[in-house]
């Protein structure tokens, strides 16, 4: 089984000869992985963790060139629908759904967005970079309200090959969803919060992977993202649990579960 980092949240799980895709995003200018749609794979089915515009705005024009199935909750679909033409490719699925793609079984569960504190919307707004990309500010201006989350992130479970993989779509975890423990591998989503680390353990924690791949860390639309100091974290799992790799891939590099 291999997994591809295509930069922001944008994954190809390959396994078994089937390909999906989650979150596939073409980073703006200025972005620290720059991508095109050309570097997806063509006829390749879709997941959407969550419909915020670094997950979602690059789709319509994937649907209008290709054979694909997109899986997403209401909210999602309620979006795409006003963004696209044909529809009939568009799958709306709820926490607790299944379905196989090959030997793949993809479940959908429960997630929860990273909830942004006062301190870094602030932190945000007065930063100098809104000028040096200025472009890029008022497209996500635009763009943000177009494209809400509306309280619907969701993870996907994925078991494959005799493994499980956990992807999450933010930070954080629903309080009132059972996760799997003990996954093959954890796909950690590394942006949104004051103290990265602190927060990322609190999942580990909890969930106790036996590896981790990170995601979403790098700078992928300025100047609202930033590249994270991914360190702080990797030194934390070394001391407390030695035994968890953590994965910080490169932008097109396949890494082997």
């Amino acid at each position: 089984m291999k997994i591809t980092w295509f930069g922001t949240a944008s994954i190809l799980l390959e396994s078994e000869g089937e390909k999906l895709l989650f979150d596939p995003f073409v980073q703006l200018a200025g972005g620290s992985n720059p991508n095109s749609l050309e570097d997806f794979p063509a006829d390749t089915d879709i997941c959407i963790t969550h419909g915020h515009v670094d997950h979602l705005f690059f789709l319509p024009d994937l649907l209008a060139e290709q054979d694909i199935t997109v899986y997403g909750t209401k909210a999602v679909m309620d979006t795409l629908e006003g963004w696209v033409e044909e529809t009939g490719s568009l799958v709306q699925a709820e926490p607790g759904c299944s379905w196989h793609i090959g030997n793949m079984k993809i479940t959908m569960l429960k997630g929860q967005h990273t909830r942004f504190t006062a301190r870094m919307v602030l932190r945000k707004l007065i930063n100098p970079r809104l000028f040096r990309y200025f472009r890029n500010t008022l497209f996500l201006a635009w763009a943000h309200p177009k494209f809400p989350e509306k309280g619907e992130t969701v993870a996907y479970q994925i078991d494959a090959e005799g493994k499980r993989i956990l992807l999450l779509g933010s930070m954080a975890l629903d309080k009132n969803t059972i996760y799997p423990t003990n996954v093959d591998l954890l796909i950690l989503p590394f942006q949104g919060r004051e103290n990265m680390a602190e927060a990322a353990m609190e999942i580990v924690d909890e969930l106790k992977p036996r590896r981790i791949l990170l995601d979403h860390f790098d700078d992928a639309f300025p100047p609202v993202s930033e590249d994270v100091d991914t360190r702080p974290f990797k030194r934390a799992i070394a001391l407390k649990h030695p035994e968890i790799k953590v994965v910080k891939p490169r932008a097109g590099k396949p890494v082997a579960v």
